[in-house]
């Protein structure tokens, strides 16, 4: 298959995904549990992304490598047995090298994961919009991309490159490495660590040519598919979700009671979890 291609058709999940990215901009919210991943279909969406940051949160822990393959594979496999849409699944570093790299890809071609994204960072990495990052040489990425490309049973599957060079390299650098990862056969590539609007608009216009994901929440997604960005993982409402988490917990210490809208309670959310083992 040729890099950067994406074509549609088939019931796989790699397929079903691909056969999406044909039609246009996929957006796909972040989520870390089989009830977000549900809540995310039930609202429609078509793919769901399961999150690296949110999946160590989960464990009351930092996105620092504090967790690894067979955590992150377990739980993409809990992500998508919940919902029938398309699973985009981070897989940090591939976690180790290039034989790691293809163990990684089977463990998550087996949970049932589209695609899944690996990248250049050294290991333990951290969340891509923290300081402090340091990558490996390009060299040593584009033989993870080859192996990852080598180890999917699924022709489907989608290989996504991301590259965490921005910060600690510069423009040229990053987006230097992101022509040399789709060239060794990633299908889509992931600029990390865009902070601004300025910063995605540049990464859109100097890769204009290059399948990309773009990790954010700053644009909307119509703005997203105008700058020619393929897939849009939203971080916002991850981060939603812990601001207003914390602010009912400051509600409860402060006044003994937590006000809910009238649709709240156990019922809704029962009903669509029995929805899903019904159909």
């Amino acid at each position: 298959m040729e890099a950067g291609a994406v074509s549609a058709g088939g019931d796989s999940p790699g397929m079903r995904l691909r056969a999406l990215l044909e039609r246009g901009l996929v957006v796909a919210p972040f989520v870390f549990d089989g009830v977000q991943a549900r809540l995310a279909e039930a609202a429609g969406f078509d793919a769901v992304y399961m999150s690296g940051f949110g999946t160590a949160a989960s464990w009351g822990l930092p996105d620092r490598g504090l967790i690894g393959l067979g955590e992150m594979a377990a739980n993409a496999a809990r992500v998508a047995g919940a919902v029938r849409v398309p699973v985009i699944a981070d897989a940090d570093t591939g976690y180790g090298n290039e034989a790691n790299v293809a163990r990684t890809v089977e463990l998550y071609e087996r949970a049932g994961v589209a695609a899944l994204h690996i990248e250049d960072q050294e290991w333990p990495k951290r969340c891509g919009f923290l300081e402090g990052k340091r990558v490996i040489p390009a060299e040593e990425m584009e033989l993870k991309v080859r192996a990852a490309v080598r180890a999917r049973r699924d022709p489907a599957t989608v290989i996504i490159a991301r590259t965490d060079a921005l910060a600690p390299l510069g423009r040229e650098a990053a987006a230097e490495r992101a022509r040399r990862y789709l060239a060794a056969g990633a299908d889509l590539v992931f600029l990390d660590g865009l902070k601004d609007r300025e910063t995605i608009a540049w990464a859109a216009e100097e890769l204009r040519d290059i399948p990309l994901v773009l990790n954010s929440w700053l644009l909307t997604p119509g703005e997203a598919e105008a700058l020619g960005y393929r897939l849009y993982l939203h971080l916002g409402v991850m981060l939603r979700h812990f601001a207003d988490f914390r602010a009912a917990l400051g509600e409860l210490r402060a006044t003994g009671r937590v006000q809910l809208g009238e649709d709240a309670g156990v019922e809704w959310i029962t009903a669509l979890l029995d929805r899903g083992r019904e159909e």
